[in-house]
């Protein structure tokens, strides 16, 4: 048996030609577009490809994009008056401060200071309570964009047992929330679980994001299961960029699987210009 792909390039384009069709009817009926600010500071390479990809997925489904790139001493005040004034922006929708921040400025200050109907990331403390409560807010994009993964594939949630490897803020913890108000009964391993690999072996949905490369082998998977791998590594040996999975032994046993790259990744963007469409038909 060999797992079926599923593809987060075609997904992630059929979102943004949904919210590109959405984007041309506000501007045939004369009405502004979405608009993202995205800040960038200091020249670290990563951060310069990742917002030059937020600005192209802006340019093609039709938002109007604002750039602020900031030197790399730019003080913790100066960014913080800047995000201030985008608040307070009417025109402006969403705001993304493209992490990681020098380290002289204090991450969880930044994302504190973005007003939470702005906050298209999903990191403010008052969208992830959102999102504990069963509230309406925003979710950060990677776990939002794994479950689009599954929905879009037709693959079922409901009382299904998912474990999740990893409990980062950004997707582990809330990547539980998700599945379990999509109704799955969920666990979460990390470093100190005990036999992880024993318990990974139960779940119908394996959703991996560790930074490990090839991490998950065989033996953590049971036949017929869904894998999710959320992670991008550069492999050792090869030098070409490998998930958190090992695909070529687990892709022999599992029923769906992402591939790296071209699995969640692409999802991450479609789902902050989601997010960025959400904000904009809450300030309209």
């Amino acid at each position: 048996m060999s797992a079926q792909l599923i593809d987060g390039k075609l997904i992630s384009a059929q979102i943004k030609d949904e919210l590109k069709a959405k984007t041309e009817e506000l501007f045939a009926s004369g009405k502004r577009v979405p608009t993202l600010a995205v800040i960038l500071v200091g020249s670290d390479p990563a951060s310069q490809v990742y917002v030059r990809n937020k600005k192209k997925a802006c340019e093609y489904i039709g938002y109007k994009s604002l750039s602020y790139e900031l030197d790399e001493k730019t003080t913790q005040e100066e960014l913080l008056e800047l995000i201030d004034k985008l608040n307070k922006d009417p025109e402006v929708d969403g705001i993304l401060v493209q992490m990681p921040v020098p380290k002289h400025i204090d991450e969880n200050a930044v994302i504190e200071a973005i007003s939470p109907d702005k906050d298209v990331d999903g990191f403010h403390p008052v969208n992830v309570g959102k999102l504990c409560t069963g509230e309406k807010g925003f979710v950060s994009c990677t776990p939002a964009g794994i479950i689009q993964l599954l929905k879009r594939s037709n693959i079922d949630i409901t009382g299904k047992e998912c474990v999740i490897v990893g409990r980062s803020n950004i997707v582990g913890k809330p990547m539980m929330m998700l599945m379990l108000r999509e109704n799955a009964t969920v666990t979460v391993t990390h470093s100190k679980t005990k036999d992880i690999a024993e318990v990974c072996k139960r779940a119908d949905i394996l959703i991996v994001a560790i930074g490990k490369a090839k991490f998950v082998t065989k033996d953590f998977v049971k036949d017929g299961a869904v894998v999710i791998d959320v992670g991008i590594n550069r492999n050792a040996e090869t030098g070409k960029l490998c998930g958190d999975v090992d695909f070529e032994e687990v892709s022999q046993i599992a029923s769906y699987i992402t591939p790296v790259p071209g699995g969640v990744g692409p999802m991450t963007i479609a789902m902050l210009m989601y997010n960025c469409f959400e904000a904009y038909e809450m300030h309209c």
